[in-house]
């Protein structure tokens, strides 16, 4: 039997949850369709842990994360859980732009202050530091799991109806204020889709709409959790406590770190150890057929910028972790619509702490056709 409803979200994770929340919060119907169960390992948006970096220059984001931080707070209120943890993040290695990023922040009434490494490495002993230190307090730790949840709580408290277990096979445009989804439980019509599919975007949406997507990469990334090198029995709550997120740039070009696969990253992750991993690098997959095993050179690499880098974690006592990114050529994300179809996808690795802001552009674009996609994330940008 064909329903007909008035938004249908595709997509469940992170950004699809978003914008569930914000619709429904809108007093607006909203159908949540998620393809796998809850806190499946699947996709983007699982884990424990995220880095809520503010180290941003571009306006665009910049704004993004000054909206995103009192909505994450709000988020918490709503469902009664702790989601970001605001223990800062220090970025440090070569990085012209640190300057620029420090002032756009101060502008928008963030922090940010300069640390030198020796200066650094005093407060932060588990981690050695490279040339000049950009600290950023407002920055923090997210709970990726905890924040999907909590998203869809909030969702369903306001109104939406969440379905797991639900498969999409193919998505049709009917008209202006018509799209047909094909699920593998049925068919369901609605004025307008919101698509939150992540690695699966483009198998989705290639036949669907009128104008291309941009190119779309999908990664299967390969961090890994080290031990902390103390084990003594309150070790964990206070590296959970006095851990600071951080960003590690470089320039290859120098003979110590010309083996590095890109710019690394990480955060400590209470209960499972501090999180390092390669940013973009890892082989690209079909999100159907992915092995979920570690690419045994890069994490021999990573081991390696423990050893080196990271003096309070044990680099030979380690449990990699599996994700996907979904990556655009240019590392900004596609916000936009066609007609009754809201598309949001490529966030490329450093979009989640942008979520609830993420999910309040989408709602926007699927409740407004006047709205227009940020210039930054449009469709029709320079691919």
């Amino acid at each position: 039997m064909t329903q007909m409803l008035e938004t249908v979200v595709i997509g469940g994770g992170a950004m699809g949850s978003a914008s569930a929340w914000q619709l429904a919060r809108r007093g607006r119907s909203v159908t949540l369709l998620e393809r796998f169960a809850p806190g499946h390992t699947n996709g983007a948006s699982h884990g424990a842990s995220r880095n809520f970096n503010t180290a941003y220059a571009d306006p665009t984001y910049v704004a993004m994360l000054a909206e995103a931080l009192p909505l994450w707070r709000e988020l918490e209120s709503e469902s009664g859980r702790r989601l970001l943890d605001q223990v800062g993040i220090v970025n440090h290695g070569p990085h012209s732009g640190f300057d620029e990023i420090a002032a756009r922040l101060t502008a928008a009434g963030l922090g940010a202050e300069f640390l030198t490494p020796e200066a650094a490495g005093e407060r932060w002993p588990g981690i050695r530091f490279e040339g000049r230190v950009l600290h950023t307090p407002d920055a923090g730790r997210l709970n990726a799991d905890a924040a999907v949840s909590a998203l869809q709580s909030a969702a369903a408290a306001a109104g939406a109806d969440i379905r797991h277990h639900t498969r999409v096979l193919r998505l049709d445009v009917v008209g202006d204020d018509h799209v047909r989804v094909t699920t593998e439980a049925g068919v369901i019509d609605a004025r307008r889709a919101v698509v939150t599919v992540g690695g699966w975007t483009s198998g989705l949406l290639r036949d669907a709409l009128p104008v291309p997507l941009p190119r779309l990469v999908v990664t299967q990334e390969q961090p890994a959790h080290f031990a902390l090198r103390d084990s003594s029995a309150d070790a964990d709550a206070r590296a959970a406590r006095d851990w600071p997120g951080f960003n590690h740039n470089v320039d290859r070009s120098l003979p110590h770190s010309s083996w590095w696969y890109s710019p690394v990253y990480g955060m400590y992750t209470p209960g499972q150890g501090v999180k390092a991993g390669w940013h973009g690098v890892g082989p690209v997959v079909d999100p159907d057929r992915r092995s979920f095993l570690p690419e045994p050179v890069q994490l021999a690499a990573l081991q390696r910028y423990v050893r080196e880098w990271l003096p309070g974690a044990d680099a030979d006592a380690l449990e990699p972790v599996s994700c996907t990114y979904t990556t655009t050529v240019d590392e900004n994300f596609v916000l936009d619509r066609v007609g009754p179809v809201v598309v949001g996808a490529g966030f490329s690795g450093h979009g989640f702490k942008f979520t609830p802001s993420v999910g309040r552009i989408l709602a926007d674009l699927a409740t407004d056709a006047a709205v227009p996609a940020p210039a930054l994330f449009a469709l029709a940008r320079r691919r």
